[in-house]
C-alpha cells in the first residue's frame, strides 16, 4: 500500500475527550488521531493537560511513527479516528 502520510502541526487538547487530538493527511484525506492524557502521563509523566500537550510535542516523532504504523495496518475506528494507547 503506497500512501502519502503527513502530520500537520495542529495538535490540541480536547477537554471533552481528555485527549490530545492531532490531524493526519493520508493520500489527501484527513483522519484524526488521538491519545488520552492518561496514556501520555503513563508514558512521559505530567499531571495537567498543558503538561501532556508539551509531552506530546516533545515526543511527536515517536507518536507520529506509531500512528503511521496503525494507519498502514488500517486500525481506524468506525468514525475514522485512530487512537494511540
Amino acid at each position: 500500500m503506497n500512501q502519502a502520510i503527513q502530520f500537520p502541526d495542529r495538535e490540541e487538547w480536547n477537554a471533552q475527550l481528555l485527549a490530545v487530538c492531532f490531524p493526519v493527511l493520508v493520500s489527501g484525506m484527513q483522519l484524526t488521531c488521538a491519545i488520552k492524557g492518561d496514556s501520555l502521563a503513563q508514558r512521559f509523566g505530567g499531571e495537567t493537560p498543558a503538561q501532556w500537550l508539551a509531552a506530546f510535542r516533545e515526543h511527536r516523532w515517536d507518536l507520529e511513527e506509531e500512528a503511521e504504523q496503525q494507519i498502514r495496518a488500517q486500525q481506524e475506528d468506525d468514525q475514522g479516528w485512530l487512537w494511540l494507547s
